[in-house]
């Protein structure tokens, strides 16, 4: 069975190096029996890989994008530690009076809002009926100690599909606090 594979992958390779021409020649010698589907390992493997790359590569894109920002309001966080081991999905940088300032291109693929809506909106706009109000007090009183945190949320997609969110809140230092960064995923 494994060497009939082997060969199978191999006749594969041939055939599909094969022209147009050269394979009308020889069509008619390719007899096909007792083929069995079986799942292109090879093809599972190389896409987790690339999905794991590409994931990591707009990780890294937003925090770039982040640290530009960081650079122009002059915060002093140590962004190495603020980032390091973190997974998110979306960054969101919102002022003192909670109005969302700026967001990374994961916060459109994980809400489904564009970045022109959220822009001047408070987060209330994500919330719905599972959204639990313990929460949002617990995080409105974690926010005035401006100590990091996490909690989960129920929050609404734009099609208003409900998703826990995970949220890692940084207070950005300079002077005194006055913007806020969520490091946000989506939970299992």
């Amino acid at each position: 069975m494994k060497k009939n594979l082997m060969n199978m992958q191999c006749l594969d390779i041939y055939l599909s190096s094969l022209s147009k021409e050269e394979f009308l020649e020889i069509e008619h010698e390719l007899i096909v029996s007792d083929i069995k589907l079986m799942p292109l390992r090879s093809w599972d493997i190389y896409n987790d890989f690339y999905g794991r790359h590409l994931s990591i590569l707009k990780q890294q894109n937003a925090i770039n994008s982040f640290k530009e920002l960081a650079n122009k309001f002059g915060w002093k966080n140590d962004w190495d530690d603020v980032f390091k081991d973190k997974t998110f999905d979306a960054l969101v940088l919102t002022n003192q009076e909670a109005k969302i300032q700026w967001v990374s291109a994961g916060f459109t693929e994980m809400t489904g809002y564009s970045s022109s809506f959220a822009i001047n909106r408070t987060p209330h706009f994500l919330q719905g009926k599972e959204t639990d109000r313990i929460v949002l007090n617990r995080i409105k009183n974690k926010l005035s100690r401006e100590q990091p945190f996490t909690e989960i949320v129920v929050n609404y997609k734009k099609d208003q599909t409900p998703y826990k969110c995970e949220i890692s809140i940084i207070p950005l230092i300079n002077n005194k606090t006055i913007h806020y960064l969520a490091l946000e995923r989506q939970a299992g």
